[in-house]
């Protein structure tokens, strides 16, 4: 990921006093609907809207003095989307990476956790309610994990939107990891994704 430099989890949580830490989550849950009554769905995955115009994933900065990565990062959750968030927990099991840039002195932590469909449409009915909703989060989005027949509609057409520090690269990274995508889709994605 340009730019930042991937760490072990222990490496990043040993860096000085000089470092914030800031943690975020992909939220994700299966998703049985077909578009159009013919193109599967597969997943339903939520990013954000944020206060800047670019697209993020729900979560921020959190201050290891007083909590671990995954109690701050809970405590974002709730903040941005609302009382949906206490029904499930980010845990340790679900961390994905960490990676640290050095101008400004941030390492970011990278979680996917996955949810029931429920859980996942209570989170996006109730963030409009959310303390944070139309100041740092202007609203929450749905990533389509498809290809349209010409190509580019889909996924190829959202990965051209602006995303905040290296959430593009999270995201594909996740969804390749993770199986997310249809067999044979991520390959196609690596020469029409913009490096």
């Amino acid at each position: 990921m340009a730019g930042m430099r991937r760490l072990e989890l222990a490496e990043a949580l040993q860096l000085g006093p000089g470092w914030r830490h800031a943690c975020h989550a992909l939220l994700y849950a299966p998703d049985p609907g077909l578009l159009f009554g013919r193109i599967p769905l597969r997943y339903a995955v939520l990013m954000q809207m944020r206060f800047d115009g670019r697209l993020g994933f729900p979560g921020g900065f959190v201050d290891l003095r007083d909590c671990s990565l995954e109690d701050g990062l809970n405590r974002e959750l709730g903040e941005e989307l609302g009382e949906a968030a206490a029904a499930f927990r980010v845990e340790r099991a679900d961390y994905r990476s960490s990676h640290a840039g050095s101008r400004p002195r941030v390492v970011a932590h990278f979680y996917a956790k996955c949810l029931t469909l429920e859980q996942l449409t209570a989170v996006e009915m109730g963030a409009p309610h959310a303390r944070d909703h139309g100041l740092e989060v202007l609203g929450l989005v749905r990533v389509p994990l498809y290809t349209l027949r010409d190509g580019v509609g889909g996924l190829p057409a959202f990965l051209e939107n602006t995303f905040i520090g290296n959430a593009r690269e999270q995201l594909l990274e996740a969804l390749q990891n993770l199986g997310l995508l249809e067999p044979g889709s991520f390959a196609r994605l690596k020469f029409s994704a913009r490096p």
